[in-house]
């Protein structure tokens, strides 16, 4: 299931394939991905001898109308052993012609394990899947090349289209299509594109052109101001309100067009509300969503505007909690690597700093009675005698310019006790970094180093944000840190990182916890309500009466 590497020979898979459905292991060194996919097929209750039947027409659409004449175009060019699928972006196909092999209504995972579709659809790529990689039986002599196609300024895919071919019976084929002996050993073949790889292409292009031709005049206007607005071509190029690095969604008609950034700042119920309210209003300059500042341009056709589009302010500042803008002495806990030494710099610069946990205080502490700031680090580490001195001091001198810092570990001694209750009448405490995961698409972009010049930032792509947000981070933010700067000085690949470069522990995820009876059925319940609905996150999440951003969070939670 890749076109970058070299797969084993597809006897040994089909081997592995027919071991794994018999419930028994299977062989070391086989693609984490292929294996996966077969677990996540299994789970979804797909059966291996399944059948399929002619596709049902989804009902036609923009896709359909602007695809149709392109792929009745290429169908006559097709082969007696290839077909041409396209489906729309919840994989149903809404057009196929050629051999059909077993054709199915509905390429979800959920309904007919891994393909060519639904991994170019998740992946927003071009994608292969071949012979024994496919959990059906119908497909194990079928190799699939599947792109994506967007929809005029859409970052996701609104379909794909899908050559699928049959492998010449009598042989060990190769991925590309080749016929191999079953003597040759894989590093004698390096891998090959699919035949079909330059026909999906060009497909997809050209039915991609055809949106766009097609799209109504208002369309057209609604998207070249949300282009405008992505580029930040519509600003200055120096000024200070220059819009390009920052989340943009446009509204107008039928249309909605929300980029990758804006999608993950804001919940399905915030850009719904953004929508109704910007379009209720269309001559409004400023909104409020979700505590950001949301910046609106009207989109006019002559007289008539057409829409709007949002632009979404900068994060808001991290509100200092009120213990922190008093005067000190100031107590700042957390677990270890959530920026305590950090924030306690930051409410005093050039603070002077003495460390607990490297031997005693000494002359630190006459600085304090004069009046210098002091950063002590590690209080949990203080040595009787130094916690005794510091009670004594700040009973003589309450307002001390003194900040700690405080990991919560075992109960602390009655000396500890009595300095920590002094300083808790000012005090912040930091939370950790798996309690904020929304922010980790942000923090990336803080803690990675400066490229060198010429060099583009460190970019991620969103499955290494999703596997980044969902690690529970012990280390924190000094984690974070770590594993976004080995990336940065070690990779040596470009564009965006990918999940498959993050560390094992990062890209496996949190291990899988016990649930709870009452966690159990509520998961069978989601499990039950998406089967359903088709796969269908919003109708699931109206059948179980909760929104869409519950729902999204409970998968989350449940790894489903």
């Amino acid at each position: 299931m890749t076109t970058a590497e070299h797969l084993p020979p597809l006897t040994r898979l089909r081997d592995a394939r027919e071991r794994f459905l018999a419930g028994g292991p299977v062989p070391e060194g086989l693609p984490e991905d292929v294996v996966s996919a077969w677990r996540r097929a299994r789970f979804h209750g797909v059966r291996h001898d399944a059948t399929g039947g002619e596709p049902q027409p989804a009902g036609a659409g923009p896709l359909l109308a602007a695809a149709r004449p392109v792929l009745d175009r290429l169908a006559p060019a097709l082969d007696g052993r290839s077909a041409l699928i396209l489906t729309d972006n919840r994989l149903r196909v809404l057009w196929s012609a050629g051999d059909h092999h077993a054709p199915y209504a509905d390429l979800s995972e959920e309904r007919v394990g891994p393909n060519s579709a639904a991994l170019a659809l998740r992946t927003d790529r071009r994608a292969e899947v071949h012979g024994p990689e496919h959990f059906l039986d119908d497909w194990q002599d079928v190799s699939a090349v599947s792109t994506p196609v967007h929809a005029p300024g859409t970052t996701r895919p609104t379909g794909t289209v899908t050559v699928a071919t049959r492998l010449r019976e009598g042989c060990a084929a190769h991925p590309c299509g080749t016929c191999l002996s079953e003597a040759d050993p894989p590093a004698l073949h390096p891998p090959a594109p699919h035949p079909s790889a330059a026909l999906t292409e060009a497909a997809a292009a050209a039915i991609e052109a055809e949106l766009v031709a097609r799209s109504t005049t208002p369309e057209r206007l609604l998207l070249d101001a949300y282009l405008a607005a992505r580029t930040g071509a519509h600003a200055a190029p120096h000024s200070a309100t220059r819009t390009g690095d920052r989340p943009v969604a446009a509204f107008g008609g039928h249309s909605r067009l929300v980029d990758d950034t804006a999608a993950r700042a804001l919940t399905p119920e915030d850009l719904q509300h953004l929508e109704r309210t910007a379009l209720r209003d269309p001559e409004a300059r400023r909104l409020t969503v979700a505590g950001r500042r949301v910046d609106l341009t009207p989109v006019r056709q002559g007289e008539t505007t057409v829409g709007v589009v949002a632009v979404l302010g900068p994060l808001p500042a991290q509100h200092v909690p009120a213990p922190c803008r008093t005067q000190p002495p100031l107590l700042i806990t957390g677990e270890r690597g959530t920026g305590k030494t950090a924030l306690a710099r930051e409410l005093a610069p050039g603070i002077k700093a003495v460390d607990a946990a490297e031997g005693e205080l000494g002359d630190a502490l006459a600085e304090l009675t004069d009046g210098h700031p002091l950063l002590l680090r590690h209080a949990e580490r203080l040595a009787p005698s130094d916690t005794a001195a510091l009670n004594s001091l700040l009973d003589t001198h309450p307002a001390a310019p003194l900040y700690v810092t405080y990991t919560p570990g075992p109960p602390p001694g009655p000396c500890l006790q009595r300095l920590l209750d002094v300083l808790a009448a000012r005090s912040v405490t930091l939370p950790a970094l798996r309690e904020r995961p929304a922010d980790i698409a942000e923090l990336v972009k803080e803690v990675a180093p400066k490229p060198p010049p010429g060099q583009p930032p460190l970019t991620w792509s969103l499955d290494a944000l999703r596997a980044l947000e969902r690690h529970p981070w012990p280390g924190n933010l000094t984690e974070l840190a770590h594993v976004v700067h080995a990336l940065a000085h070690e990779r040596r690949l470009t564009g965006p990182v990918r999940r498959a470069e993050l560390p094992d522990a990062v890209r496996e995820g949190p291990a899988h916890r016990p649930l709870s009876p009452m966690e159990d059925a509520e998961r069978t319940a989601i499990l039950q309500a998406l089967e359903r609905h088709g796969g269908n996150k919003a109708r699931a999440a109206s059948a179980l009466g909760i929104g869409r951003a519950t729902l999204y969070r409970k998968l989350r939670s449940y790894r489903l």
